[in-house]
């Protein structure tokens, strides 16, 4: 990539971040193109559709979460480890307002740019899964799909002005019901 066209990449990108700050996933592109002082195209030549430009802003956000649940597997114990990554996605999908329905919707679109990126929280959220139920901690008759649906769901509620206060108890919630020991129902 061109020295001009990095800077313009990393420029747009800045903008972008602050653009979806203030406005949430349905921060416009031709506003965002505006506020960086380059033309549509060029924002466009960067990032062909929303979902890349999600992507480019996620990246980090998202490479941090499942690093986190890489942790969460071999430091604590399995229903905790659950609790702790419930925990850990409401703070991600707090970060970006409507980044969680986009993520919905990639999850089954192989042709997104964030496809990827939801396979790998898919993934992540499945090992954990898997973890506690293999203990006997987790309930037996859920699987990955499962679970990044609730979190889905609790990632579009705490989404909400009037649930997000609610975040801590709606993970304990969903947790508890998801857990089967009472004593791993840590809150």
């Amino acid at each position: 990539m061109r020295a001009d066209a990095k800077k313009n990449y990393s420029h747009i990108l800045a903008v972008a971040r602050e653009a979806v700050t203030e406005h949430g996933a349905d921060a416009s592109m031709r506003d965002i193109a505006r506020r960086a002082d380059v033309g549509l195209a060029t924002l466009l030549r960067h990032f062909p559709t929303r979902e890349a430009l999600f992507e480019a802003l996620l990246c980090t956000n998202l490479d941090t979460l499942t690093q986190k649940a890489d942790e969460l597997e071999t430091s604590t114990s399995p229903g905790e480890a659950l609790v702790c990554w419930f925990r850990e996605w409401v703070r991600f999908a707090q970060s970006y307002r409507g980044v969680v329905a986009l993520m919905a919707a990639a999850h089954t679109n192989p042709e997104s740019a964030l496809y990827a990126s939801c396979a790998a929280v898919h993934s992540a959220s499945a090992r954990i899964l898997l973890r506690a139920q293999a203990e006997g901690t987790a309930r037996a008759d859920m699987n990955g799909d499962d679970l990044f649906a609730l979190m889905t769901a609790l990632g579009w509620a705490v989404d909400q002005p009037s649930f997000a206060p609610r975040a801590d108890h709606l993970v304990h919630l969903i947790t508890g019901a998801i857990l089967t020991s009472p004593s791993k129902r840590k809150r």
